[in-house]
C-alpha cells in the first residue's frame, strides 16, 4: 500500500508545484535524480541496495525524513510511516517507566533525534506555507495522538482519562507526544479563524459517526469509559486545554458548525470538497450530538460556547433544530437529552440565563410571556418542557444523593452529608431574589418548576440560602396565594433544615435595621407576617394543622423581636406604621422581657395610638376612605389592651402615658381641648390677641423668675394688663364635634380595657358573660394619681380630708387653675368617671374634686342669672362632679342623686345643694380605708351606715324640693331616707 501511495504522489505531483516551489531552499545539498530514485526505492522496500542489507528502524526513519525534505509530494506516505516510529518511541518510553529504568536508554534514545528532526521539518513547512501544511499536519497530529492515547490507555503508568492534568503531564514528558502537541498548537495559531478547525472537527465528526452516538451519553455520565470510547475521548481534552489560549476562534468554529448543521444541505462554497461533512445528511444530523459530546467532555469548550448559544436559540433556530432532531432514533435522542441535562447541571456560569430560556420556551402558550419573543412551535415547547422536567429530576438526584460511594444515613439531615458540587445550583445561589420574583408571578406550570428548583437550591445551599429564599418570599408576596408558596417551601424544607422560620424572621429584622428595604417592601413584609400569624385563628375554624404550626412558629419568632419592631410604630410612612401595629396586635407577647424594652414598647404604642386618631380625623376631613385608618386605630387599641394585660409594669406605664398624652398640648385638639397657659387658662389665638409688645408678665413667667405664692395670703392673679383690659378668653372651636366624640369614646375604651385587665391583682370575671368586666382598683388609682399630677402638680398625695368651706379662700389660685384645666380639657370628666368606677380610686382625686367644687360654689354664689341653665358649662360640670362622687361612693345615694335637680334650680338653690355635698364630704372624709372588698361582686364597697345620720345633710335638699314641688315633685322619691 505504501508503494502505491508513494508512487501515485510522485507521478501526480502537479497539484503540489506551488507547495514545492516554496521549499527550494534546504539546509542539505539537493539530491540528484538518481539519488532521489534510490532513496524512494529504499524507503518503499526497507532494503539498502548499496550495502545489501535491511534498514533498521532508525535508518528507515532517516530515509523518510530525507524524502519529506526533498519530495514534499510523498508527505502522505512519509507521515503514515512515521506513525510507527512515534508508536515505537512511546512504547519504549512507557516500558522504561514501568520498569523504573532510564527513559533515555534503549530504542527511544535512537529515535528521539529523528523525532526532533521530523518536528523541525514540519515546523518549517507550517511556518512557510500554513495554508497548505497546517490542515494536513494538524489532522495527522490529532489523529496520531488519539491512536497513541487509546492504544496505551490501559498501561499501568497511564493515569485515568478523567485526570486531564496528570494525563497531560505524562504525554508532555514524552518527546513524541510532546512534539505532536506542539505541532498541533502551531497549526492552530497559524490557520485562519474558520478554516483551521474545519479539518479537525470534520475528522472527529466522521470518527464520532463511525463509532455511533449511543455510547456518548454513557461517556458523559461517567459510565464504562473502556474500549468503546472513540479517539475523541483522548484528544478532546487536549483540544480543550489548548482552547484556553484560542477560545475566541474555537468558539466561532463550534457555533458555525452548529449553524451549518441546521441549514439545508448545500456546499459551503464553490471550492468546497464533495466529501465535506456539510454535504452529508448523516454527518449534519450527527453534528448536534457531536457538539454536545465535545462540550460534555471538555468544560473549557463548553464555557467557550455556552455564553452565546442561548442567545442564538431564537424561535426560527429552534424550529430548524427540531426538524433536524426528528430524524434521530428515540434511544439516541434520549441519550442526547440526558447529555444536555448533564451539561446544564455542570454549567459553572450562565445558569440563570439558561433557566430563563427554558422556562420561557416551555411555558404553555396560554400564558403571556413577557418580552417581544414570539411563541415558538408547539413541538419545540413540548421538547423544552421535557428537558426542563428531566433537569429538575436530575438535580433532585444530585442534591439528595450527595454521599460519595456511601449510603446516606436516614437519621442524618441532607445538609450534613458530604456535599457534591453542582455548578448550576452554585451559580444560581446569587439569583435567589430573581427566582422568588419569577415564582410569585404564579404563571401556570412555570411557577411550579421554579418553586421546585427553589426547594432544591435551598437544600443544596443549606440554611443560609433557604433562609434567604423564605425571607424573599415573605417580602415579595402580595396576596394569600403568593404567600402560600412560602409556606409550601417551608413545609418541604422543614424535614431537613431546622429553625428555618426563626432564622428567616431574624434575617428580616436585620434588613429592617440596615434599611435595605423600601417602604413598600417593608410594609408588605410586615403585613405578610401578620397574615401568617392570623392564619392560626383560621386553623381553629378548620384550617390545616401544618399552617397552624407555621403560624405558631412565626408568632413565636416575632415575639422575640418585639423591641425591634416597636420603633416602626413611629415610622414616617403611615402604611408602615399601620402594618407594624397590625403585626404586633396579633403577635404573642414573650414570656419574659427586659423592663427597658417593655417601657419603650409602651411609649411607642401610646404615641402611635394618638397618631392613629389624628390620621383617622384627617382622613375624614379630606373625604378619603377611612377603612385603613379605622383598622389602624382598632389594632392600636388591641395592642394597648394586650400590653396592659402583660404585667403590672406595662399597665402602669400605659395608663400614665395615655392620660398624659390626652392632656398634652399636641393631642388636646383630638378630644376637644385647648392649649392652656401656665395658669391653666386657654391661650388666645393670634387673630384675637393683639400685639402688645414687651410684657413684664411674660418676663416674670420665665423659668427661674417666678415666685410661687400658692397657699399663702399673697396670691397673685393675672387677670389682665393695666391699660389693656382683661385677658381675651377664647372658646373651644370644635370643627368636628362627631370626630371629637369618637376620639373620646376610643380613648375611654382603651382606658377601660386596660383597667379591666388582670395586670394588677387580677379581678374576678363576672358570672354573666354580657356583664362588663369590673374596673381594677389599682389601675384606676394609677389614672387618678396621673390626673392629679397633670392637673395640679403642687397637690400633695396626702390631701384627702376636706377642710371647712371657708378654708377654700386660701387655695383660690390653685382652685382656679384646676377649674381652667377642666375647661380646657373636656376629656377630664370622662376620665374622672372611669376613676370613680374603680372604687376607692376616686379618693386619691380628693384635692382636685375639692378645688373644682370650690370654684363652682364661688360661681353660683356670685351668679345673678335667673336659672342655672344660663351657665351651661358650670351646670354640666356641677352635674358631672356630683355624679362621679356618687359613683365613687364618696356620697351616699340620697346625696348622689341631687344632680338630677340641678337643671330646674336657680343658682342660689344649686349652691345650697352643693354646699350640703361639701359638708357631708368634710364630715365623712374620702378615705380608702372605709371601703371593703365584696367578693360576690368583685368590687370595693362602702357601708354608709357607719358614717352616722345623714338626715342633717338632706334637710337643704328637702327644703328646695318643697319650694319647687311643681317642677321637682316627680323626683321626691329619689331623696327618701
Amino acid at each position: 500500500m505504501l508503494k502505491d501511495q508513494t508512487m501515485s504522489v510522485v507521478l501526480d505531483g502537479s497539484p503540489l508545484k506551488a507547495m514545492q516551489s516554496s521549499h527550494t531552499h534546504t539546509p542539505q545539498t539537493a539530491l540528484s535524480a538518481q539519488e532521489l530514485s534510490q532513496e524512494i526505492k529504499s524507503f518503499i522496500s526497507g532494503f539498502d541496495s548499496v550495502q545489501g542489507r535491511k534498514l533498521n528502524v532508525r535508518e528507515h526513519a532517516r530515509c523518510a525524513v530525507r524524502l519529506l525534505r526533498s519530495v514534499p509530494a510523498c508527505r502522505g506516505a512519509v507521515l503514515e510511516h512515521l506513525r510507527g516510529v512515534y508508536d515505537e518511541h512511546v512504547s519504549a518510553f512507557l516500558h522504561n517507566l514501568e520498569t523504573e529504568s532510564d527513559a533515555s536508554s534503549g530504542v527511544s534514545s535512537n529515535l528521539e533525534d529523528i523525532i526532533q528532526e521530523v518536528h523541525g521539518v514540519l515546523s518549517e513547512f507550517i511556518r512557510l506555507n500554513p495554508r497548505a501544511w497546517a490542515p494536513l499536519v494538524s489532522a495527522w497530529a490529532v489523529d496520531l495522538l488519539g491512536q497513541l492515547s487509546s492504544k496505551h490507555a490501559g498501561r499501568r503508568v497511564a493515569p485515568h482519562s478523567s485526570s486531564l492534568n496528570e494525563l497531560l503531564q505524562l504525554w508532555m514528558s514524552c518527546a513524541a507526544t510532546r512534539s505532536l502537541m506542539e505541532a498541533y498548537s502551531q497549526c492552530l495559531a497559524a490557520m485562519l479563524a474558520w478554516y483551521y478547525h474545519q479539518p479537525s472537527l470534520g475528522m472527529w465528526l466522521k470518527d464520532f459517526c463511525s463509532h455511533g452516538a449511543k455510547d456518548t451519553g454513557l461517556m458523559a455520565m461517567g459510565v464504562d469509559k473502556g474500549s468503546r470510547v472513540p479517539k475523541i475521548g483522548s484528544v478532546v481534552g487536549i483540544l480543550g486545554h489548548l482552547a484556553v489560549h484560542h477560545s475566541d476562534s474555537i468558539r466561532k468554529e463550534l457555533l458555525r458548525m452548529f449553524q451549518e448543521s441546521l441549514c439545508p444541505s448545500s456546499p459551503l462554497s464553490p471550492t468546497s470538497s464533495s466529501t465535506s461533512w456539510e454535504s452529508s445528511p448523516q454527518l449534519r444530523r450527527a453534528a448536534v450530538p457531536f457538539l454536545l459530546q465535545l462540550a460534555a467532555m471538555s468544560p473549557n469548550l463548553f464555557g467557550a460556547v455556552s455564553a452565546e448559544l442561548v442567545e442564538l436559540l431564537r424561535p426560527p433556530v429552534l424550529v430548524q433544530l427540531q426538524a433536524v432532531l426528528q430524524g434521530i432514533p428515540r434511544e439516541e435522542l434520549d441519550n442526547m437529552l440526558g447529555l444536555a441535562v448533564h451539561l446544564i447541571s455542570q454549567s459553572p456560569s450562565g445558569g440563570s440565563r439558561v433557566l430563563r430560556f427554558l422556562a420561557d420556551t416551555a411555558t404553555p402558550a396560554s400564558v403571556i410571556i413577557s418580552g417581544p419573543t414570539p411563541s415558538p412551535h408547539e413541538g419545540v415547547r413540548e421538547g423544552c418542557d421535557r428537558l426542563l422536567q428531566m433537569l429538575l429530576l436530575h438535580l433532585h438526584k444530585l442534591v439528595f444523593n450527595r454521599s460519595e460511594g456511601a449510603e446516606v444515613n436516614p437519621h442524618r439531615s441532607a445538609s450534613s452529608q458530604p456535599q457534591r458540587v453542582i455548578p448550576f445550583l452554585a451559580e444560581l445561589q446569587s439569583h435567589v431574589g430573581e427566582l422568588c420574583a419569577e415564582t410569585l408571578r404564579l404563571e401556570r406550570k412555570r411557577h411550579l418548576w421554579l418553586h421546585q428548583l427553589l426547594c432544591l437550591l435551598s437544600v443544596y445551599g443549606g440554611p443560609s440560602v433557604a433562609t434567604e429564599a423564605l425571607c424573599q418570599l415573605l417580602t415579595q408576596a402580595h396576596n394569600p396565594e403568593e404567600l402560600a408558596l412560602a409556606w409550601q417551601l417551608h413545609t418541604t424544607l422543614s424535614s431537613c433544615i431546622a429553625g428555618l422560620i426563626p432564622a428567616a424572621v431574624t434575617r428580616c429584622v436585620a434588613q429592617i435595621h440596615t434599611h435595605t428595604l423600601g417602604t413598600r417592601q417593608l410594609t408588605q413584609l410586615l403585613l405578610n407576617m401578620a397574615a401568617a400569624i392570623q392564619s392560626q385563628d383560621e386553623e381553629r375554624r378548620g384550617a390545616s394543622g401544618v399552617q397552624s404550626s407555621m403560624a405558631i412558629q412565626v408568632g413565636s419568632a416575632v415575639s422575640g423581636h418585639l423591641h425591634d419592631f416597636g420603633p416602626l410604630l413611629l415610622h414616617g410612612d403611615p402604611n408602615v406604621s399601620h402594618a407594624v401595629v397590625r403585626l404586633l396586635s396579633c403577635s404573642p407577647l414573650p414570656r419574659a422581657s427586659s423592663p427597658a424594652h417593655l417601657l419603650l414598647l409602651c411609649r411607642a404604642a401610646v404615641t402611635h395610638f394618638f397618631l392613629a386618631l389624628r390620621r383617622r380625623g384627617e382622613g375624614g376631613k379630606l373625604g378619603r376612605d377611612g377603612g385603613q385608618a379605622c383598622e389602624e386605630v382598632n389594632c392600636s387599641v388591641l395592642l394597648l389592651s394586650r400590653f396592659a394585660a402583660y404585667s403590672s409594669l406595662t399597665l402602669k406605664a400605659l395608663l400614665q402615658q395615655l392620660v398624659e398624652g390626652a392632656l398634652h398640648k399636641g393631642n388636646a385638639g383630638l378630644f376637644g381641648g385647648q392649649i392652656a397657659d401656665m395658669s391653666g387658662a386657654p391661650l388666645p389665638s393670634k387673630s384675637v390677641s393683639p400685639d402688645i409688645g414687651a410684657s413684664l408678665l411674660d418676663i416674670n413667667c420665665r423659668f427661674g423668675t417666678t415666685v410661687n405664692f400658692s397657699g399663702s395670703v399673697w396670691s397673685v392673679f393675672h387677670a389682665g394688663v393695666i391699660g389693656k383690659g382683661l385677658k381675651v378668653r377664647t372658646e373651644a372651636q370644635l370643627t368636628d364635634p362627631s370626630g371629637v366624640m369618637q376620639n373620646v369614646q376610643t380613648l375611654l375604651a382603651v382606658v377601660v380595657q386596660c383597667c379591666s385587665s388582670s395586670g394588677l391583682n387580677g379581678s374576678r370575671l363576672p358570672s354573666d358573660p354580657d356583664e362588663p368586666l369590673p374596673i381594677n382598683a389599682e389601675a384606676a388609682k394609677v389614672v387618678a394619681v396621673t390626673m392629679v399630677e397633670n392637673v395640679c402638680p403642687d397637690v400633695a398625695n396626702g390631701e384627702l380630708s376636706w377642710p371647712p368651706e371657708e378654708h377654700a379662700r386660701t387655695t383660690v389660685e390653685r382652685d382656679i387653675h384646676i377649674r381652667r384645666c377642666f375647661e380646657a380639657h373636656p376629656v377630664l370628666f370622662p376620665l374622672l368617671q372611669v376613676v370613680a368606677a374603680g372604687r376607692p380610686a376616686l379618693c386619691y382625686c380628693s384635692a382636685v374634686l375639692r378645688g373644682l367644687l370650690a370654684t363652682l360654689l364661688a360661681h353660683w354664689e356670685a351668679s345673678r342669672e335667673l336659672l342655672s341653665t344660663d351657665s351651661p358649662w358650670h351646670l354640666q360640670a356641677s352635674c358631672l362632679l356630683v355624679s362621679c362622687m356618687g359613683e365613687g361612693q364618696l356620697l351616699p345615694p340620697v346625696l348622689a342623686n341631687v344632680h338630677e335637680t340641678f337643671p330646674h334650680l336657680t343658682p342660689f338653690e344649686l349652691r345650697l345643694l352643693l354646699l350640703a355635698v361639701w359638708e357631708y364630704v368634710r364630715g365623712n372624709g374620702p378615705m380608702p380605708q372605709k371601703f371593703v372588698f365584696n367578693s360576690e361582686k368583685g368590687l370595693f364597697c362602702r357601708d354608709f351606715s357607719r358614717d352616722g345620720d345623714v338626715a342633717r345633710y338632706v334637710a337643704p335638699i328637702h327644703s328646695v324640693l318643697h319650694k319647687n314641688i311643681d317642677r321637682l315633685g316627680h323626683l321626691c322619691w329619689r331623696f327618701q331616707l
